[in-house]
């Protein structure tokens, strides 16, 4: 691994390279904060795909783009005298201070949880009106709903065991089956939604991160689906031409590799 003397060289030449390509690249040049936002949410659900595959050197491509990202915006920011890198870094550092009193200070903790906690209890202090602010509302529904829930535990507002939530979540799929037989689409969808919520609120008791287990899911029926595609095109047929029994026999066959 590199010294600290070489990471901050390194970081260095990035600010430098940053600054020649902020003057002299057609491109880069044109930026705007709004014109990078999408894709730097792009490049997080790249890097979340690299560190799902378990992809390491992907993972450090990834975070090499993002850091880019991090740097491009904080140039930006120094071009109408808001903020610079240092800025940028100086914020982070202050807060994580503020917030780890148990290691800056003389609070006493005795587990995560209750790091947790007082992390939100401080956010608090600072002016937030509520502890789910810091929830950002541009989130797919699915983390949205993961990041609520875990807010709301920090604060006391949770579950006691496993088994209640799995109670919860049956009693939800019974409230859905229940609006199914009315045909009433918008108390289904209603209640779909409490069914899902329920469902992701017993995927944190079992230490389940949801959007992980849905995305290894979707590539595994992508890769199995694939397989089905060239078993059907070295037939030279598609998969129109075939009935669903034949489909599932190389269906099984990929489930099986």
């Amino acid at each position: 691994m590199n010294t600290r003397e070489a990471q901050l060289q390194a970081f260095n030449r990035l600010l430098d390279i940053m600054d020649d390509l902020r003057e002299k690249c057609p491109w880069d040049k044109k930026q705007t904060l709004q014109s990078l936002r999408h894709l730097t949410i792009e490049e997080t659900y790249e890097l979340g795909d690299a560190i799902l595959d378990n992809n390491l050197e992907e993972v450090k491509k990834e975070l090499g783009d993002l850091l880019l990202h991090i740097v491009f915006y904080a140039k930006i920011g120094s071009e109408t005298h808001a903020f610079d890198i240092a800025d940028v870094a100086h914020e982070i550092c202050d807060k994580l201070i503020h917030r780890h009193p148990h290691i800056y200070g003389d609070v006493v903790v005795a587990d995560e949880e209750e790091v947790k906690r007082n992390w939100e209890k401080l956010k608090l202090k600072e002016g937030k009106k509520s502890v789910l602010e810091g929830v950002p509302k541009g989130l797919p529904a699915m983390v949205k709903a993961s990041r609520v829930q875990d807010k709301a535990k920090g604060v006391g507002f949770d579950w006691e065991q496993p088994e209640q939530v799995w109670e919860k979540v049956q009693e939800e799929l019974h409230e859905l089956q229940e609006e199914v037989a009315t045909g009433n689409l918008d108390r289904i969808e209603s209640e779909f939604g409490d069914v899902l919520f329920s469902m992701i609120n017993y995927a944190r008791f079992l230490n389940v991160n949801p959007e992980d287990a849905l995305e290894r899911t979707n590539k595994k029926f992508i890769k199995r689906f694939q397989y089905l595609e060239e078993k059907v095109n070295a037939m030279g047929k598609s998969l129109a031409d075939m009935t669903l029994a034949e489909m599932d026999v190389y269906w099984n066959e990929a489930k099986k590799i």
